[in-house]
């Protein structure tokens, strides 16, 4: 079992920044392969993927990023920490939604599917 809360969301401005947290227990990053991914939904329309992550180790095997996000959105990791990053800078209104982070904890190199989910934090871009 993967337990994940993320943080970190709130209201901006456009062309601020804010940077998302999502705690994970249950499985420590250091000893697992296992990918992070971001996702997010705004009112009315379906959830949508932002960026993911997956390592083994201290080797990572990629980053990928939505087209919307590509040069403004970060993801990373913190082995001792447990805990995944998304650092989100030049905001836009469009960037408004529900930001959920996922786990997944299949083995390969590759994506596997996300089995956990966190609850979702609230972020708010103002025009």
């Amino acid at each position: 079992q993967v337990q994940l809360v993320e943080s970190g969301g709130g209201l901006v401005q456009a062309g601020g920044s804010l940077r998302l947290s999502c705690a994970a227990s249950g499985r420590p990053f250091s000893t697992y392969t296992m990918g992070m991914g971001w996702f997010r939904q705004a009112p009315g329309k379906e959830r949508d993927f932002v960026a993911a992550t997956r390592w083994s180790g201290g080797r990572t095997y990629y980053a990928d990023y939505a087209d919307s996000v590509k040069g403004r959105f970060t993801i990373s990791r913190d082995a001792a920490k447990n805990t995944v990053y998304l650092q989100m800078n030049s905001l836009k209104p469009e960037d408004t939604a529900v930001y959920y982070c996922a786990a997944d904890t299949s083995t390969g190199v590759g994506p596997g599917r996300y089995d956990y989910w966190g609850q979702g934090t609230q972020v708010t871009v103002s025009s």
